[in-house]
């Protein structure tokens, strides 16, 4: 018991003990634009001391061995076997729908195309050639041009079934050093908006991204990091494994307090220097307020009351989580404080 009755919640365990396997994100995570986000590097290569770490990735614009060069530059202890991307797990989506050795149309970069050819595909960039199935992924080059060629290949034909199409993601957007850029769903978007129909999805949240993940590293007992709601947390919820959100991203306070219940993530850290330390628990008072650490929220029917700010606005934040995912209630229909999804760590 603190002083003046200021009782703090137990400490619990780190959020990687007992894992084999940290899945990790790269942009908004590890780095943001072409900078490494504090704590990141140092933190995950001391995981890696003793866990297995997998590089996650739905950008599919780079290479593997592309990708893997970056983190090293960054200083990550990483080879291109540790790295799962986007293209990969499209790929390995494409050889279960089409003939081996089949002539497939790109729409995207370096990343797919490496993975196709790898794989035994071939590629072409016209529908004019009578490609066999159309895959869909990020470049910063992508256009209309492009974006044209996927839709006069998948434009239905009499007689012909629907032309097979996997896209690598649905990221709406993508964090740069400047801001939020428009991402793969984005240009998908404009495609579904030509054909009227969606492709198969590899990426996150999908899981086919994950089982590749799985069945690299040899262990489903894995802890996802990410910082997007929409793909890297649901994606581990439909996977069946535990997350952890870090604030050096994309979705910020107020998004995670109006998480429906298929993007809640376990974890809530304001960096990666969090990683190694022994988390908060979560305890539900008698009177349903929930309280971690020293912080306290409560739902009185649809409005959501701090009782107690606490010793630190992330706890406060993971109490009023806690107390608006316990309630059940859409977070349309409730009144919560701005003090409750304030963003202390934007950068």
């Amino acid at each position: 018991m603190g002083l003046f009755g200021k009782r703090s919640t137990a400490l619990g365990d780190t959020p990687i003990a007992g894992r084999e396997l940290l899945l990790a994100d790269l942009d908004g995570v590890i780095y943001r634009g072409p900078k490494a986000i504090p704590h990141a590097v140092a933190e995950l290569n001391r995981a890696g001391e003793h866990l297995r770490l997998g590089y996650v990735t739905n950008n599919a614009s780079r290479t593997d061995e592309t990708v893997a060069h970056h983190l090293q530059e960054l200083g990550l202890h990483v080879t291109p076997s540790d790295v799962v991307t986007s293209p990969q797990a499209a790929v390995a989506l494409l050889a279960r729908t089409v003939p081996a050795g089949s002539r497939v149309l790109v729409i995207g970069g370096d990343g797919l195309v490496d993975e196709l050819t790898k794989a035994g595909f071939e590629v072409t960039r016209s529908a004019d050639d009578a490609p066999a199935a159309v895959v869909q992924g990020f470049a910063p080059d992508v256009g209309w041009v492009h974006l044209a060629e996927a839709a006069f290949a998948l434009a239905e034909q009499p007689g012909r079934e629907p032309l097979p199409w996997i896209a690598t993601n649905t990221d709406w957007t993508i964090p740069v050093e400047r801001g939020l850029a428009p991402g793969n769903g984005t240009l998908v978007s404009a495609v579904h908006t030509a054909v009227q129909r969606l492709p198969v999805f590899a990426g996150k949240p999908e899981t086919p991204i994950f089982e590749a993940a799985f069945e690299r590293f040899g262990t489903r007992n894995a802890l996802m990091i990410g910082d997007r709601l929409d793909t890297d947390i649901k994606g581990a919820v439909a996977a069946g494994i535990p997350s952890l959100h870090v604030l050096t991203g994309v979705d910020r306070p107020k998004q995670l307090v109006a998480a429906s219940q298929d993007m809640r993530p376990e974890f809530i850290v304001a960096t990666l220097a969090e990683l190694h330390e022994p988390y908060p628990t979560t305890e539900r008072l008698k009177d349903g307020t929930m309280q971690v650490g020293t912080a306290k929220v409560r739902m009185d029917g649809h409005i959501a009351s701090v009782v107690a700010e606490g010793d630190s606005p992330i706890n406060l934040l993971r109490a009023g989580c806690a107390a608006i995912w316990a309630s059940g209630l859409a977070i349309y229909g409730l009144q919560v404080p701005e003090i409750l999804y304030e963003d202390h760590w934007r950068v």
